[in-house]
């Protein structure tokens, strides 16, 4: 029974062929595609509107030399957006819930903004290691801890939208499992665990949008400190 909670974690396969490419290319059939006109129809001037207020909100606080970054920060807080939302509907896989995955967006961008600061101002990089005024035993130690969180951060950008997204998917099968066992012989019991699951799936879409605007944002802030 255990193993049957994390089969909906397992990356769906046809054929032996895995399936997770498919489902990661999937949210790019919801954008509009490009025409000859600004304006096409209500949906792509709603949608413009919120990439637009996207756009605005990531790079208000960042340095005008992070704006290149607008394409991709923006690109990624829409793809993580829509995959985490996809993945709330029955019978569908959500890749954002395999770490490798997460990893894989992590890593990369992490690095670029660690050796775009590296590139432009090295000293001021390299200072973030020792806080000013500090003392000379300490120095030796406080080098190795900044260094050590400085390292776990693409872990724990990873880490962070895993553990969210999967506790939300585990807790819906759980309550869904229990209202259906309990609707034959305590249907009181069931209905209150009908609306338990309601409001659970209502929160499960608000953490979904959260935890993909924290990824992009705590990127982002990466980027400022090192430009």
């Amino acid at each position: 029974m255990n193993l049957s909670f994390f089969d909906q974690f397992s990356s769906p396969t046809f054929l032996g062929i895995p399936l997770i490419l498919i489902s990661m290319t999937f949210p790019a059939l919801l954008l509009p595609s490009p025409g000859n006109r600004w304006i096409t129809s209500r949906l792509s001037t709603l949608q413009l509107w919120f990439i637009n207020l996207i756009t605005k909100q990531l790079m208000t606080p960042i340095h005008n030399k992070g704006h290149k970054w607008a394409l991709i920060l923006t690109s990624l807080m829409i793809f993580l957006l829509l995959i985490n939302l996809l993945g709330l509907l029955p019978y569908t896989f959500t890749p954002t819930t395999q770490l490798s995955m997460n990893l894989a967006l992590a890593f990369p961008l992490w690095l670029a903004t660690l050796l775009t600061g590296l590139r432009n101002q090295p000293s001021a990089s390299l200072g973030h290691l020792l806080p000013e005024g500090t003392p000379t035993p300490l120095i030796p130690a406080l080098i190795m801890i900044e260094t050590t969180s400085l390292l776990i951060r693409p872990l724990a950008l990873g880490v962070r939208l895993t553990a969210n997204l999967t506790a939300g998917h585990l807790l819906i099968q759980l309550i869904s499992t229990a209202t259906m066992a309990l609707s034959s012989t305590m249907p009181a019991v069931s209905m209150l665990a009908l609306l338990v699951l309601l409001l659970l799936t209502i929160l499960e879409v608000a953490v979904a949008m959260i935890q993909a605007y924290v990824f992009v944002l705590l990127l982002s802030l990466y980027l400022q400190e090192n430009i």
